[in-house]
């Protein structure tokens, strides 16, 4: 289900990215090479439905004094910001519809704990239970 055109859309696309992504190996380049910081505020304002809970989970990422001192991710922090786009993208192409989206990727959910996917999506067995999740809502497969 993953398309790395919008994923990269997620994040901004070539005009926060800097270049088209158009297969998963331009998207692994530019996560190794590092991501421009703005790629992190772009995906989380996509899905935070306020200002506050961005910034929670901006600095969740990346620390608060770290994050104002560059202007680029770390490869790792790349990693993190490009698989909350995943999630985010997976979530929009399954509910086709950006508000509907951003409703289920900030409520909690019983099958990740009570943690909206969003959150769980901080760490990589979370976003692929919120996948998970998705592919079943997508394909209808129950519960």
């Amino acid at each position: 289900m993953m398309q790395p055109d919008h994923v990269a859309d997620v994040m901004g696309g070539a005009a926060i990215l800097g270049s088209c992504i158009l297969s998963a190996q331009d998207l692994e380049t530019a996560v190794v090479t590092g991501l421009p910081k703005r790629a992190l505020r772009f995906t989380l304002a996509r899905a935070c439905s306020s200002a506050q809970h961005a910034r929670t989970l901006l600095y969740r990422v990346v620390p608060e004094a770290t994050y104002k001192r560059r202007t680029r991710l770390t490869p790792a922090e790349s990693e993190r910001t490009e698989r909350l786009a995943r999630v985010i993208a997976a979530a929009e192409h399954v509910w086709d519809n950006r508000g509907d989206a951003r409703e289920w990727l900030t409520k909690p959910h019983p099958e990740l704990e009570n943690r909206p996917p969003l959150e769980a999506a901080l760490t990589e067995l979370g976003a692929r239970r919120a996948e998970e999740l998705l592919d079943r809502l997508f394909y209808g497969i129950p519960a």
